[in-house]
């Protein structure tokens, strides 16, 4: 067998493969000699069958099946050895009247080169890396809410603006029926609140749905609807109330710390503040970096500047698939796919310019940090070496599994890698700021 490759320009290349009898024929004779003792055919004894009989029902069949084997392997050695980086897979061109009899087959096949280029996390404009604060409104706001989350429920007559009050919606035309707690506090319509304030335990209001609470999303779970339903309903429901309740905050002394935060691990409402501070940040600090990663992807996809081999691809795209795509699917799926495959190809170069590679031991010491955590959810927080051990060589027998903890990991060697060397610039902001500059 003879492999020469054709230069068409930096992105396309021909690769013509040559082959001889000698590379395929013992092989086919051996496959068609295990045939001929198998076989049965009507007339012949097992294994008497003759060969003549055998080439021309099965020997079409077996010797382009082993070419084509003969190609999938010596390609695939072709390209490891030669080194050569390419996007899909080898095309072959179309060959309408190939002699399989002849002493010496010829195919040639397409390939689509990976481009050369560098990638500087130096880029023109510096990438935000958002440092979210959480601020004092937002503690005193997160205090208010443990206070009346642990607080004591006490009866009361009549409604009041800081109530929660327990009562049945009914609509008969709307199918309502549901009953529920609502706290005073979350109605926003003042005809509902005029409505609500000084009823009794038996009276029963009538209250619109279009506007009724300050925040739209509750409605459905509050009259026990279907989101959809919520969306667009605008109706008068009946509510009668069946129980008024207050909630006196609770007083933030020992007893409410130790339950919050594990006995003596906070001994005063500032240490519950700075600890509350200190927890919020933390979890922002996941979402400020998924933001920064989100953010030095598109931006090494806006300046990093390529060529892909584009023909190739397209047409590449149109054989891959469960089933074949016409010319202008094709360009479609290209056009969608384009800017994944871009940053693919650079995330690849950063992998290899920096070491990045992942290594066994890497990953199954990422996999025991996962276990770990988990097992501290349950109560599990010193688990024995042996048993983390144990566990991680299961989850790593899932190939989903691996492949899932790889990407996480790699992200993480990126993340580290981008808050090192990357022309960053950062921004305090608050945790509403935050969510208003990235979600609009």
């Amino acid at each position: 067998m003879n492999i020469t490759k054709e230069q068409i320009d930096a992105l396309n290349a021909v690769l013509k493969v040559e082959i001889t009898k000698d590379d395929y024929q013992e092989k086919v004779d051996r496959i068609l000699k295990d045939y001929r003792k198998n076989a049965n055919i009507p007339g012949f004894r097992k294994g008497q069958v003759p060969m003549g009989l055998i080439k021309k029902q099965y020997g079409k069949a077996v010797l382009v099946d082993e070419v084509n084997k003969l190609l999938q392997d010596n390609l695939h050695n072709y390209l490891v050895e030669e080194k050569l980086d390419v996007l899909g897979n080898p095309l072959p061109r179309q060959q309408d009247n190939l002699n399989w009899d002849a002493d010496q087959l010829a195919f040639e096949f397409e390939l689509g080169l990976a481009p050369e280029f560098e990638v500087s996390l130096k880029t023109k404009k510096a990438v935000p890396h958002y440092k979210i604060v959480a601020d004092k409104k937002m503690i005193d706001d997160q205090v208010s809410r443990i206070r009346k989350q642990y607080g004591k429920l006490v009866s009361k007559d009549t409604v009041g603006a800081e109530d929660e009050v327990t009562g049945k919606f009914f609509s008969e035309a709307e199918e309502i029926d549901h009953t529920t707690t609502l706290e005073i506090s979350k109605v926003k319509a003042k005809k509902a609140l005029d409505a609500l304030k000084g009823a009794k335990v038996g009276d029963s209001v009538t209250l619109k749905t279009k506007g009724l609470l300050k925040e739209d999303h509750l409605l459905a779970s509050t009259l026990g609807v279907s989101r959809e339903k919520a969306e667009d309903l605008n109706a008068e429901v009946t509510f009668t109330i069946e129980e008024i309740n207050h909630r006196e905050p609770a007083t933030l002394d020992q007893e409410l710390f130790d339950k919050l935060f594990g006995k003596d691990q906070v001994s005063s409402e500032k240490e519950m503040r700075d600890k509350i501070k200190e927890d919020s940040e933390n979890q922002f600090q996941q979402q400020s970096d998924q933001k920064l990663l989100n953010d030095v992807t598109e931006k090494l996809i806006e300046e990093v500047k390529f060529d892909l081999p584009a023909t190739f691809l397209k047409k590449w795209m149109q054989t891959t698939g469960e089933k074949p795509l016409t010319e202008a699917e094709a360009n479609d799926e290209f056009e969608r796919s384009e800017k994944g495959l871009r940053y693919q190809l650079i995330e690849g170069r950063l992998i290899k310019d920096h070491g990045l590679d992942i290594q066994f031991e890497e990953l199954k010491d990422f996999a025991k940090g996962f276990i770990r955590a988990q097992m501290a959810q349950y109560g599990q927080v010193n688990p024995k070496e042996e048993d983390l051990d144990q566990i991680a060589a299961r989850v790593l027998s899932n190939q989903d599994e691996v492949k899932r903890l790889s990407e996480q990991l790699m992200s993480q060697k990126l993340l580290e890698l981008y808050k090192e060397k990357a022309n960053l610039k950062t921004k305090e902001v608050t945790y509403e700021k935050f969510i208003e500059e990235v979600y609009g």
